[in-house]
This record gives C-alpha cells, sequence and structure tokens, in this order.
C-alpha cells in the first residue's frame, strides 16, 4: 500500500513514514505543505493520506475540502494538536475519515491506518481469505492449511494488494504505483521477478490458489478452477 504524509515538521515526519515503511510495510511519500500534498494526491494514487491539520500554504481542512471537491475518495487520517471538539467536527464534515490527536502514539496510528485501508478496500478484520489462502495483515504473514507460507516482504506486499482485489486483472503500472513511492525505477522488471517467484511459492503450498499473468494486462489471482485461462501463464 501507498500513502502520502503531509507534514511540515521535518522530524515527525519522517519519524512517521519510517514507521509506516517498517511496520506495515507501506511505501511512503513526504510533502510539507498543502498545496505540494495536493498536487502529489492529483499525479500519484494513495491507498492512505495522512495529514497534519497545521500546515503552511494551505492548511489540513482545506486539503480535505478540495480533494472531495474534486471526488478524490481516498482515505484521510488528520493529525492536529488542537483539542476543540468543533475542529474535529468540522474536519470530519468537510470528509476527513478519521482524526488523532498529537501527540500520538505511533503503534495507534499503524492501526488507524491499516483499518482505513481495510474499510476503504470493503474489508472489516485484519486477516484476508481468498480459498485456502489466509492473510494475517497485522502479523505480515500468509498461511495454508500445512502452516506459514515464506514470503519475502516484497512477495508478502503484492500478494497483500490482491488479496484485496481477488479474481481481478491488476496492472504492472498499478501494483507500482501503489507498492513503491517515488523511489522506485519505472524501468524495473522487480514485479515480474517477484511475482514469478510469488506464484512458484503458492503452487509448492498445494492450496489451489495461483497468480496468473496475463501478457500486457497484469496479474490475477485467483483459483486453479478459474474458468477463464490466462494467456500466459508461466
Amino acid at each position: 500500500m501507498r500513502v502520502l504524509v503531509v507534514e511540515d515538521e521535518p522530524r515527525l515526519a519522517e519519524n512517521i513514514a519510517q514507521a509506516m515503511r517498517e511496520g506495515p510495510g507501506f511505501a511512503v511519500d513526504v510533502s510539507h505543505d498543502g498545496e505540494e500534498g495536493l498536487l502529489f494526491c492529483a499525479t500519484n494514487e494513495y491507498d492512505l493520506v495522512l495529514l497534519d491539520l497545521m500546515i503552511p500554504r494551505l492548511d489540513g481542512a482545506e486539503v480535505v475540502r478540495r480533494l472531495r471537491a474534486r471526488s478524490d475518495q481516498t482515505p484521510i487520517l488528520v493529525l492536529t494538536a488542537k483539542s476543540d471538539a468543533a475542529v474535529t467536527v468540522n474536519l470530519l464534515d468537510l470528509g476527513a475519515d478519521d482524526y488523532l490527536r498529537k501527540p500520538f502514539d505511533l503503534g495507534e496510528l499503524i492501526a488507524r491506518a491499516r483499518a482505513l485501508i481495510r474499510r476503504s478496500k470493503g474489508v472489516t478484520q485484519s486477516v484476508l481469505t481468498f480459498g485456502a489462502l489466509e492473510l494475517n495483515t497485522a502479523a505480515r504473514t500468509a498461511y495454508s492449511e500445512d502452516g506459514e507460507i515464506d514470503l519475502s516482504p516484497t512477495e508478502y506486499r503484492i500478494l497483500e494488494y490482491l488479496m484485496h482485489r481477488p479474481r481481478i486483472i491488476v496492472s504492472k503500472r498499478e501494483l507500482l504505483e501503489h507498492l513503491y513511492d517515488f523511489t522506485w525505477e519505472r524501468h524495473s522488471n522487480v514485479i515480474e521477478a517477484h511475482a514469478s517467484n510469488l506464484r512458484r511459492k503458492l503452487r509448492t503450498a498445494g492450496i489451489g490458489t495461483n497468480l496468473e499473468s496475463f501478457r500486457g494486462r497484469g496479474y490475477r489471482l485467483a483459483l486453479t478452477t478459474s474458468t477463464l485461462s490466462p494467456e500466459d501463464n508461466r
């Protein structure tokens, strides 16, 4: 998943970004003012926006208002030092999904971020299932009936994203945009390499779940009984 952190205090922004990368394994971009944050949202697809209320150029409330005015439904978690109930009511009325008062615990921030992302994808629990495959998004582990499936961090991230969109063909570009931040190499074959390893591990687990590859279109998580034959399922 890819997260945008909009926070003008550099040290706090970096602490949040590091916690998001090391904990749930999110890809994270950082912006330090409201106008830049809006630009990031206009040019990239995010699964969550973490937005400080008091930021320069455009404050957090105005960023929320403008995002919702252009029908951007990305979940927004507002970070605020204000305790005035009227402020938080206004933020929620503008379209923010949740708020967290400063100072906050990074563990709570990560838990709220995970919950908002799950909710936006129509999932209410931290454990995802697809056939006999089980994914614990809190522990970042995958299981078959025979036990844990050993996955690399990138293999897990690909699987988690596809588990949120089962039976749907997801393009390579969409995976890249949601799993990597601005530092990824746009011409890299990193997705192909990790997808190939993930496919092999799912087949070895013998759980009837396959990662199908469609030439020029993308990847789909499907049960082996799927009636739609992929063009290329090497």
